[in-house]
C-alpha cells in the first residue's frame, strides 16, 4: 500500500520502489474499474467554475482518469424528496444527487455532523450538542444515501467516501449487500481516543469506520488516534503493514496528506498580480506591509486569538504602527448553527476595538471582511502579502497555507506564520510555527516574519515548495486510489 509509507511509521517522503502515480491510475482504468466518489456536496458539473475549490478539482481529475460517478447531497432542501437521484453527465462522469427534507438537513447536517462531530474532531468538546434525535437523522440520511447509490454500482467499482458527514455510509452499504471495494478519507482531524469516548455512540461510530476496506487520514497523529482507540477500546489487533482487525473486520489505514495543484495556482497568482483587484489592494496598502488571513468563519480557525495577538503586536511593538495592514477575509459558514453567529459578533467587536484604539486618520490597522472572494482574486492577494497568518486552533490539513506559498514570487517570497496544530505543519516545518493560544508568541512570530532577510525567506520557501510538489493534489488522489485498488 502506498501512502506516505507503509505501516504506522509513515514518513514524509516520496514512496519509492513502486510504479509512478500516473501509471497507477492508468492501471486502475485499464482494468475497467470505475471510480465512485461520495461526498456531502458534489462539485459543479461545469468544469473550471471560479467557485470550484482545490479538492473539487482533484476529485474531478480522479473521475476523469477512471470515469465514474460523483454522488452526494444536491444542496436542495425540499418538502418531499424523491428516492431516485437526480442525474447529470459530462464526458465519462455522472453526477448523482439527492435532495433532503428540512428535518433531515437539520438533524443530519446541522445537528449531528456539525454540532457533534465537527466540534469533537476539532478538540472543542464544550461545544458538542448531542441528541439522539440528531443521531437518528444522521444515520437515516446515510441509509438513504446507501439506498440511492447501491443500484448505480457495478461489481468492480472502487467507491471512495469522503469526510465526517458520511462515516456510517460504508456500513449502510454493506448492510444492503454491497461487496465492492470501499475506501474512506477523513478531511478533518481524528481525535484522541479519550476525547472520542465523550460521544455516547463512539463504539458504533468507530465500528462503522471498520466497514471500509481502507481508511485514510491527513496526518500520522490522526492515524494513531484511530489505531489507539481500536486497540484500547475496540478489542482490536494490529496485524502489521497498516492492517488492523477490530469489530470482526479487517481493514487497512494509512496517511494521505491532501495537496494542491501547485503549478495551476502559481500561474493563477502570476496572472492575478496585474488584475484590477490586486492593483486596488496594492494601491490602498501603499508602502506598508500586508498581512493576510483567509479562513471560513469558524471557531476552529482561532480568529479571536489571532486578533488578540495582532493587538498585542501593535501595543508592545509600536514601531509596527502605521507600517503594517492586516487583511482578514472570513466568509460566513454554517450560519444556522448558533456558535457561528456568536463568533461573528465576537470578531466584529474585536475588530472595532483594535481599529478604535490604534487607527490614525490615514491608517486602519485591521480590515475585517466577512465576505468571500473569487479564488483567482485571492491568489493575487496572497502574492501581494509578505506575511500570511494561518493560525487555526486545530485543522485537518489547511490548504490556505499551501495556496499562499504557491502564489508567491520566487524572487521575493512571503512567509507564513503557521499553527503547529494544523495538519500542514507536519509537512511545512520551514514555516514560522506557533502555538495559536500564545498571543505573545504569535506577535513575536509576526515580527520575525516581517523582518526576515530575503535570503532566509527564499531558502525556507524553496524547501516548502519542494514538499508541496512532492505531495500535490495529483499525488494525494493517485496514492489513495492505488492503495484502494490493491488487495
Amino acid at each position: 500500500m502506498a501512502a506516505y509509507d507503509a505501516g504506522w511509521t509513515i514518513s514524509e517522503r516520496r514512496v519509492g520502489g513502486s510504479p509512478a502515480p500516473a501509471a497507477r491510475v492508468s492501471a486502475v482504468r485499464s482494468a475497467n474499474r470505475r471510480l465512485v466518489v461520495v461526498s456531502n456536496r458534489v462539485g459543479p458539473v461545469d468544469a473550471g467554475k471560479a467557485s470550484e475549490g482545490g479538492l473539487a478539482v482533484a476529485l474531478r481529475a480522479a473521475l476523469e482518469h477512471a470515469g465514474g460517478i460523483w454522488f452526494g447531497f444536491s444542496g436542495s432542501v425540499v418538502e418531499r424528496p424523491g428516492e431516485t437521484p437526480h442525474l447529470a453527465s459530462a464526458g465519462d462522469i455522472t453526477w448523482a444527487t439527492l435532495d433532503l427534507t428540512r428535518r433531515d438537513f437539520d438533524e443530519y447536517y446541522i445537528g449531528y455532523a456539525n454540532r457533534v462531530l465537527w466540534p469533537l474532531f476539532h478538540y472543542r468538546p464544550s461545544l458538542v450538542g448531542f441528541s439522539r434525535r440528531d443521531l437518528a437523522g444522521y444515520l437515516r440520511v446515510n441509509a438513504a444515501f446507501a439506498r440511492g447509490l447501491l443500484p448505480m454500482l457495478e461489481p468492480d467499482d472502487l467507491v471512495w467516501v469522503h469526510d465526517y458527514h458520511l462515516i456510517p455510509l460504508g456500513e449502510a452499504l454493506r448492510g444492503l449487500g454491497c461487496r465492492q471495494t470501499i475506501g474512506f478519507f477523513l478531511h478533518t482531524p481524528f481525535p484522541a481516543a479519550e476525547l472520542l469516548r465523550l460521544v455516547p455512540n463512539h463504539r458504533e461510530l468507530v465500528a462503522a469506520l471498520c466497514a471500509y476496506d481502507l481508511v485514510g487520514f491527513q496526518t500520522l497523529s490522526d492515524l494513531e488516534g484511530f489505531r489507539d482507540y481500536l486497540l484500547r477500546w475496540g478489542g482490536g489487533e494490529d496485524l502489521g503493514g497498516g492492517k488492523l482487525r477490530a469489530f470482526g473486520r479487517t481493514l487497512r489505514a494509512a496517511v494521505f496528506p491532501v495537496g494542491i495543484d501547485v503549478d495551476a495556482i502559481a500561474a493563477q497568482a502570476l496572472a492575478a498580480e496585474k488584475s484590477r483587484h490586486t492593483r486596488r489592494l496594492r494601491d490602498s496598502v501603499r508602502e506598508r506591509s500586508l498581512l493576510i488571513g483567509v479562513d471560513r468563519l469558524d471557531y476552529s480557525k482561532g480568529l479571536p486569538e489571532r486578533f488578540a495577538a495582532y493587538a498585542h503586536l501593535l501595543e508592545h511593538y509600536p514601531r509596527t504602527r502605521g507600517r503594517i495592514v492586516f487583511l482578514q477575509i472570513a466568509p460566513p459558514s454554517r450560519s444556522d448553527v448558533p456558535e457561528y453567529r456568536e463568533i461573528r459578533q465576537t470578531l466584529e467587536a474585536a475588530a472595532g476595538n483594535i481599529n478604535g484604539r490604534y487607527a490614525e486618520f490615514d491608517w486602519t490597522p485591521l480590515r475585517y471582511l466577512n465576505k468571500s472572494f473569487n479564488h483567482r482574486i485571492l491568489t493575487g492577494f496572497y502574492r501581494t502579502a509578505p506575511l500570511a497568518l494561518v493560525t487555526p486552533l486545530r485543522d485537518g490539513m489547511n490548504l490556505v497555507v499551501k495556496e499562499y506559498l504557491a502564489s508567491q514570487d520566487p524572487e521575493n517570497p512571503g512567509m507564513p506564520v503557521l499553527s503547529s496544530f494544523a495538519g500542514a505543519a507536519r509537512e511545512l516545518g520551514e514555516a514560522i510555527l506557533v502555538n495559536p493560544l500564545d498571543r505573545e508568541g504569535v506577535a513575536e512570530a509576526i515580527l520575525q516574519g516581517l523582518e526576515m532577510p530575503t535570503g532566509e525567506r527564499k531558502e525556507r520557501w524553496n524547501a516548502m515548495m519542494a514538499t508541496l510538489r512532492r505531495n500535490d493534489a495529483a499525488a494525494w488522489r493517485q496514492r489513495f486510489i492505488e492503495a484502494l485498488a490493491t488487495p
